[in-house]
């Protein structure tokens, strides 16, 4: 009873690259300690935080820093050893003698899940179906300028009912290597894929997306009538960094300047001026006219973006809904996140190395406020969906 003891949590990533977090706990009369009910004292964050562990996990000291504990292989559940310490020591220091331990499995696919990887005309990525006959509301699920197909998202939406079609656009098998310029044909085909899928409710489908991605959801529902809801998660009202062609149409990007890029002492990149403004008048033939969705909007942003000034581009694109006359968007704005908001517990990462510069770069946010904003805006992406999905 009353013992103090610190909690840590070890995970490896699928390269070993090893995680971990650290807090302060002391033991109630009985000698038990509930995550649910007791507060932290210390270490990687404070307060009652039953899933703390997990969202501060970030590589360990012998490790390169800036690195992101994503899963890369959704089938595979993600091991999280959890050991129990005599004393308090504090983060990256050695810890004292191990009380208890236990390893805990966080799973990204339940039971059921189906996979199934899509090789369908040019459209490339992974349908995820729920278990059971469906038909389900259909999602598709996109990333940012990492490229690639990132999959873990769709794996939980498909846990959670939606057919989520996991869909890469650039730097996967057969798809460009680069972000040079974009055909929203593509994304066009991917959603008559799904909305034709027997599996799939219909008549319309969803789109979320995150930076790139977001911006891409959003020029989806604008264009394509089979979009009917979409979620953007910290992306820009205009086109960015690829032009973007449909049939005649042509959208061009904004341009990142780098001499607006400063660089801190320890050698991380601030590129949150660096963006063309949206809202200088020379940039509108780049802005997305999402005045002419017929769909539902719904943006989630960090007030902490410092990857670009995703609030005041959601306060454009409110504003510009507003002046024509329409109220088909919700707003979820978060005091201190940064840029990615993932699904809750995704360890925050205020730095992260960027895949296309090769250095780190900043995305903002303090790890409390990021780990709330991720929990709430899960709930409610999934009743904006299901909501205008059926």
């Amino acid at each position: 009873p009353g013992q103090p003891v610190t909690l840590r949590a070890v995970a490896a990533d699928d390269r070993g690259c090893l995680f971990q977090s650290c807090a302060h706990y002391r033991a109630d009369s009985r000698g038990e300690l509930h995550l649910g009910t007791d507060a932290s004292h210390g270490g990687d964050y404070t307060g009652v935080e039953p899933m703390g562990l997990f969202w501060s996990l970030a590589p360990a000291g012998m490790e390169k820093p800036y690195q992101r504990l994503v899963p890369r292989n959704t089938g595979a559940p993600m091991k999280v050893e959890m050991l129990v310490h005599e004393g308090h020591s504090p983060p990256g220091s050695m810890p004292g003698p191990v009380v208890a331990k236990a390893e805990v499995q966080r799973l990204f696919t339940a039971p059921g899940v189906r996979r199934i990887r899509l090789k369908e005309g040019v459209v490339r990525g992974s349908l995820f179906l729920p278990p059971g006959d469906g038909p389900f509301p259909g999602v598709i699920d996109m990333y940012g300028d990492e490229g690639g197909l990132i999959e873990f998202r769709s794996s939980l939406l498909a846990t959670h009912g939606f057919a989520a079609l996991s869909l890469p656009y650039f730097d996967f098998e057969d798809l460009p290597r680069v972000l040079k310029e974009l055909k929203l044909e593509y994304f066009e085909e991917a959603a008559r894929f799904l909305q034709r899928h027997p599996k799939v409710k219909g008549p319309g489908v969803g789109v979320i997306g995150t930076g790139k991605g977001a911006e891409l959801a959003l020029s989806m529902i604008t264009f394509l009538p089979e979009v009917v809801a979409a979620v953007s998660i910290s992306g820009c009202s205009s086109n960015t960094v690829a032009d973007l062609h449909y049939g005649q149409m042509t959208l061009p990007g904004l341009r990142f300047d780098m001499k607006k890029v400063s660089v801190s002492d320890s050698g991380v990149f601030d590129i949150f001026e660096a963006l063309d403004d949206p809202a200088n008048p020379a940039n509108s033939p780049s802005v997305i006219p999402i005045e002419k969705a017929e769909g539902h909007f719904l943006l989630v942003v960090g007030e902490d973006d410092r990857m670009w000034k995703s609030s005041l581009y959601a306060e454009l694109a409110t504003r510009r809904l507003r002046q024509h006359g329409k109220e088909n968007f919700e707003l979820l704005s978060y005091p201190g996140a940064g840029h990615r908001i993932d699904p809750p517990s995704t360890p925050f990462c205020q730095v992260a190395m960027d895949r296309v510069l090769g250095v780190p770069v900043l995305g903002g946010g303090e790890s409390k406020a990021h780990a709330h904003a991720q929990e709430h805006s899960w709930g409610k992406i999934q009743e904006f969906l299901h909501l205008h999905l059926g």
